[in-house]
């Protein structure tokens, strides 16, 4: 823990809550896969994320968008939790991590 900054602790463990969260299409969580596009924390410590699906209309969008915001009701001091979904910018593969594309079996030279 950070001592010094405990709120970049809190936004750590956001980070790690959402790593539980596993896209049912994809089955890797919405982290790794570029769907959280910011997490934030205000002063009075709410928590605040940006996050999108792959696609516009994407039948998970709901199970996600509820898979994070109960995610985050398990950090400790957070009085609120705002989950905003957004698609600007769209979605692409190349936000997806390293590990992700290994576990998914991704080249990152390969095409979509």
């Amino acid at each position: 823990m950070n001592a010094d900054n405990p709120a970049a602790d809190t936004l750590e463990l956001a980070r790690a809550a959402l790593r539980t969260v596993i896209d049912p299409e994809l089955g890797y969580n919405i982290v790794d896969l570029g769907l959280v596009y910011a997490i934030e924390q205000d002063a009075a410590g709410g928590v605040h994320v940006r996050m999108t699906t792959t696609t516009r209309g994407c039948p998970a969008t709901d199970y996600l968008v509820q898979g994070a915001q109960q995610a985050l009701q398990q950090l400790p001091g957070c009085t609120g939790i705002e989950v905003e979904l957004t698609y600007d910018p769209p979605w692409s593969p190349e936000r997806i991590s390293p590990v992700a594309r290994l576990h998914l079996g991704i080249d990152r030279a390969s095409a979509w």
